[in-house]
């Protein structure tokens, strides 16, 4: 059998090598082996002009799709031919095959302590200590950590800060400035105007009403702490909200893809001969 020619170029998709890199970052046990499928063509240039004197095609192979399964491969890490014929039976579509190994063990250790202490009192002692763990003299080496924290010492740290996600512009009048008796077209427009800043507002801070915002403003806003308090709190409670969101849909994207592999499996399992 003559040798197969030497391949110009390889591509693959995007959402079949992001699937395979999600395989990666998932598995944190051992290493983990495939086999590509895909096809192999021959692609001719097409900006071609009548000086052009170069027109060999390029061969070219592309990844289409991939499965996760390691019993072609023998203890020792050699290809098990034989094996690797009744997985896949037809090898037109097989390109090669893969390897993957999970990423390292984290180099860092946070390591926290607090003693018993009594349940009633109102202060508490905590310790914590940030080691490194160095590979080449196998030892932990302790370093310093530093607590941002809001205040002078730590402006450099909000120097260069820009909001993703800035907060809605909303037309907030001062509560101690005088009532304008408006007409009633006014007064329609100023209720549609603060019912779309709510809606506005629910986006960052769901349930915090609008007309509240008054009382963070002007001379008097020292004395609502708490209003204040209470629009951060709904704030992080609307961010919580949609990192739950985020984790549930990435868990079925994995289960997904995880039904995927089966069926694979089922139709690769079902073509082998008996």
């Amino acid at each position: 059998m003559d040798p197969p020619p030497p391949l110009q170029k390889i591509a693959i998709s995007g959402p079949t090598l992001s699937s395979l890199l999600h395989h990666l970052s998932t598995t944190s046990t051992s290493t983990f082996s495939g086999l590509l499928f895909g096809h192999v063509t021959l692609t001719t240039p097409l900006n071609l002009t009548d000086n052009s004197s170069d027109t060999t095609p390029t061969l070219l192979a592309t990844v289409t799709g991939f499965l996760t399964t390691s019993s072609f491969l023998s203890p020792s890490g050699d290809i098990n031919i034989t094996t690797l014929r009744r997985l896949v039976p037809h090898s037109s579509s097989l390109l090669g095959w893969f390897s993957g190994s999970p990423p390292f063990t984290p180099t860092l250790f946070f390591l926290l302590s607090s003693p018993i202490s009594d349940q009633s009192s109102h202060i508490h002692t905590h310790d914590y200590r940030v080691y490194q763990f160095l590979s080449e003299s196998q030892s932990f080496n302790p370093v310093s950590i530093e607590i941002i924290n809001i205040g002078p010492a730590f402006w450099g740290h909000y120097g260069s800060f820009i909001p993703n996600s800035p907060f809605p512009v909303l037309d907030c009048q001062l509560s101690y400035l005088p009532m304008i008796q408006d007409d009633d077209n006014e007064k329609l427009s100023k209720m549609k105007q603060t019912s779309k800043d709510q809606r506005e507002l629910d986006v960052c801070a769901e349930g915090y009403e609008v007309k509240r915002l008054s009382n963070l403003m002007g001379s008097e806003a020292k004395n609502y702490t708490q209003s204040l308090e209470d629009l951060y709190l709904k704030m992080l409670v609307k961010i919580g909200n949609l990192t739950t969101l985020v984790e549930q849909s990435s868990a079925k994207v994995l289960e997904q893809e995880n039904h995927n592999k089966k069926l694979k499996h089922k139709i690769l399992k079902s073509a082998a001969p008996e």
